[in-house]
């Protein structure tokens, strides 16, 4: 049967219009999950108020609780799962209205009243701490492993903005892209990355050191090729991406450039949507030369001069190695070091030892440093204990440890995982 081109037309805006209908749908049922969470973590810890020793009551009340919610609703109410209800609500206490909740009257309007009064408005500005549809319950108990307060807004912040998904969120986390993000940057720039996510204004926005290319399951091997790690980025290229950072659109691979019947391939070519520019990635196995950085300073010029369009910004040249000597990259880019940047690659996970030495080896130079401690590990994670570590001993039912000397720490806790809403 023919159809005619009114019809494919009314056909694409019944599909818009149901679709749109879908999602939002989808998104009310995830927000109302997540407000029913917190109102019943709020219940929670107000009925543990009144219990004359806390630590026996609370515990005693979860397993209750559970066994009875359980019987009733079935799966979702497991005494670990009661347990974080109450850590979402101790930590995010202003994330609906303020309210006694023991005098709540929990029922599908109360919930759906708190869904359309927290709307967010634009993605850019993200307010950390309170409702956002956006993120399901499944994000907000990834984030409460974070026990660092800025760095947990951080990465709320950076999920709203770029719509990851909690897999992605939990990948970031597990980078370490703060710490990553904040070694390129001066005191003000650590602090305005926690409060504010990342700003993507200049080219050091949005570099990182090192790159994490985990996701190439490739091993640490000096036999490979250049070939080899841009052939599986460009399999990974989604993933890649995500690692690059919002912003990254994809223009090619060894696209040629000609001088003079001379002919040069640039491994990756992307152009960058929000600084407006072309960005240059050159991949290198072993240790970066002078001779790799002439090679980039020749792809940037002649993209500045050949390719980019009137209105388009300079050229970022971008090369990834294994290994690199800061000294050379400095004395060879001189006046070129806003534009051309080197960064090392690794194909695991990094080592919080190791990444945290490098941090605290970057920051020793901006003072006071004592303002920034908050925001950088400093002890091995089992011996760190933050301010907001009342969360998981009230999420454990375990009483306040007698006042010591504590430092900062990254939460270790884990949950059971459900499924990704």
């Amino acid at each position: 049967m023919t159809t005619l081109p009114a019809q494919t037309e009314l056909l694409a805006r019944i599909r818009h219009i149901w679709e749109s209908a879908r999602t939002h749908a989808a998104r009310s049922v995830n927000t109302a999950h997540v407000c029913a969470n917190w109102l019943i973590g709020q219940q929670i810890v107000e009925a543990e108020q009144g219990g004359a020793k806390r630590a026996a009551y609370g515990k005693a009340l979860l397993k209750a609780l559970s066994e009875q919610l359980s019987a009733e609703y079935g799966a979702g109410f497991s005494v670990s799962a009661l347990q974080y209800m109450r850590s979402f609500f101790l930590g995010y206490p202003q994330l609906l209205a303020k309210q006694h909740a023991v005098r709540v009257v929990l029922d599908v309007q109360e919930i759906q009243h708190a869904v359309r009064g927290e709307s967010p408005g634009a993605r850019d500005v993200v307010q950390p701490g309170v409702l956002n549809p956006s993120l399901s319950w499944t994000h907000y108990r990834t984030l409460l492993k974070e026990e660092r307060q800025p760095v947990r807004d951080f990465y709320e912040i950076e999920s709203v903005r770029n719509g990851w998904s909690a897999r992605q969120l939990e990948r970031q986390m597990h980078s370490f892209l703060f710490e990553r993000l904040a070694k390129s940057r001066d005191k003000q720039g650590v602090l305005a990355l926690a409060n504010e996510g990342q700003a993507l204004n200049r080219a050091q926005d949005v570099i990182k050191d090192p790159y994490v290319l985990e996701f190439l399951d490739l091993p640490e091997s000096h036999r490979l090729v250049e070939s080899r790690i841009e052939e599986a980025l460009i399999n990974q290229l989604q993933a890649f991406l995500l690692e690059l950072g919002s912003g990254f659109a994809f223009v090619g691979r060894q696209r040629r450039l000609t001088l003079d019947g001379d002919h040069f391939y640039p491994d990756l070519v992307f152009y960058h949507v929000k600084l407006k520019c072309y960005v240059v990635i050159d991949l290198k196995v072993g240790k970066l030369t002078h001779g790799d950085l002439g090679q980039m300073q020749l792809y940037v010029n002649y993209y500045d001069r050949e390719v980019a369009s009137q209105g388009d910004n300079p050229t970022i040249g971008l090369l990834l190695c294994s290994e690199k000597n800061d000294a050379v990259v400095r004395y060879v880019l001189g006046d070129k070091s806003e534009q051309i940047f080197a960064s090392r690659y690794q194909f695991a996970l990094p080592s919080e030892d190791d990444l945290r030495a490098e941090i605290r080896r970057e920051m020793e130079q901006f003072q006071p440093l004592e303002r920034l401690e908050p925001l950088v590990p400093s002890e091995p994670l089992e011996q760190r204990e933050g301010a907001s570590a009342k969360v998981k001993r009230a999420a454990t039912g375990k009483p306040k440890a007698p006042a010591t000397k504590t430092t900062k720490s990254r939460s270790k806790s884990t949950a059971a995982k459900g499924p990704e809403q």
